[in-house]
């Protein structure tokens, strides 16, 4: 039975996931009240001119989805195969390149986090604290492990260990060869947080978590002990909605510089080893961080997607045109930024300038997880459990 916080966190997380559902935090006062209702509309399609376009190579059913449940589900890529899971369906492993399924584990476990993959593993997490290790070849169950809350964000394996994130804040590492638990740490989660929570990021025997107060920490990955922490945006302000400052995607890490955004409109670079800021810029959001040649790139809550020098944090363009339309985080395809939207389109923008490039309508249901890039192919799946690939090329 979940402790007494643990239902009231649960409760509010979900009620934060509504709120941003419908928009972010510049559209709530309107819908508490406000006389102005087109403030709350997400904004219209507009035309332009196509300067690239994506070729569908496949498409597939991963089960019934996510729905409504907030988990972000998205695939993993390792070894050309691709791996997903969903709420109902169990997990499944697909070639890259063909969709063609390899195998398909079915399960009775509400499994809400996307899959984890490496080592020879494929790893779960489910609505009821269940961890599931498969093997990757084949599909079939390795070991079992149990965490104290829900699971929403996919594990994280590497350096013989599996590393866990419930959404109470607590990150539990497992062993990879017999799931035997190593160690946890914990960061209480503030009373009202936006709903999910992002992955760990493992680098060189060191664990780096982002928490829903707004602060990144590395942990010591042989023994769960703090080495640092940095705040990234601080939770400041006069309600307990004013305060939200999750980070709740993955950090980005290029060489020994992490990157980190927060709801609350702060994205930062950090010197890994020492947790020495580098930068800052005052334009971040709750989703994870991508990386491009020369650039970084976040959607806000609004749903603007920046593009932000890599070495200085400058904002080097603002793209506002699909505000209010629940943006997914950025992934980087080659020379293209390309998010989803509650419609389920994809949206792919210029890389250098933030100018839509392309548009596809890819599924009728939400696309609000991270599309997935792997050997130049984005991996798309919807709230409805559909995975669909696609590549992109210059328009003729």
């Amino acid at each position: 039975m979940a402790t007494p916080f643990r239902s009231r966190a649960a409760l509010v997380s979900a009620a934060a996931c509504v709120l941003v559902l419908l928009g972010g935090c510049s559209t709530l006062k309107g819908w508490f009240g406000s006389k102005d209702q087109e403030a709350l509309k997400p904004a219209e399609l507009t035309t332009f001119t196509a300067t690239a376009t994506p070729q569908r190579l496949w498409s597939a059913k991963v089960g019934k989805g996510e729905g409504r449940v907030g988990a972000r589900q998205a695939p993993a890529v390792e070894g050309g195969r691709v791996y997903a899971a969903a709420l109902e369906g169990g997990v499944t492993a697909l070639d890259l390149q063909t969709g063609q399924r390899a195998w398909h584990h079915e399960s009775e476990l509400p499994l809400s986090g996307g899959p984890g993959v490496g080592e020879g593993l494929v790893v779960v997490g489910s609505l009821e604290g269940d961890v599931v290790a498969l093997d990757a070849a084949t599909g079939a169950q390795r070991w079992t492990a149990k965490v104290g809350n829900e699971v929403l964000a996919a594990p994280v394996i590497g350096q013989g260990v599996v590393l866990v994130r419930s959404i109470d804040g607590r990150v539990t590492a497992f062993d990879a060869d017999d799931g035997s638990r190593m160690w946890f740490w914990q960061r209480e989660t503030p009373a009202l947080s936006v709903r999910g929570s992002g992955s760990p990021l493992l680098g060189p025997g060191l664990v780096f978590v982002g928490s829903a107060d707004g602060t990144l920490s590395a942990v010591s990955l042989a023994e769960g002990r703090l080495l640092w922490e940095q705040t990234i945006a601080a939770p400041e302000g006069r309600t307990e909605l004013d305060r939200m400052a999750d980070i709740d995607g993955q950090p980005a890490l290029e060489g020994t510089t992490i990157f980190a955004t927060s709801y609350k409109g702060r994205t930062m670079a950090i010197d890994g080893p020492s947790g020495r800021p580098l930068w800052a810029h005052g334009a971040g959001g709750p989703g994870a961080v991508a990386i491009g040649l020369d650039k970084v790139v976040v959607t806000d809550p609004q749903g603007t997607v920046w593009g932000l020098d890599k070495a200085t944090g400058t904002a080097m363009w603002q793209q506002a045109g699909l505000a209010r339309r629940n943006v997914s985080a950025p992934a980087v395809q080659g020379d293209h930024v390309v998010v989803g939207d509650f419609e389920g389109y994809l949206h792919w923008l210029r890389l250098g300038d933030g100018a839509f490039a392309a548009r596809v309508d890819a599924a009728g249901d939400p696309i609000i997880a991270t599309p997935v890039v792997a050997d130049g192919i984005v991996l798309a799946q919807s709230t409805g459990g559909e995975l669909s690939a696609w590549r992109i090329g210059a328009t003729p």
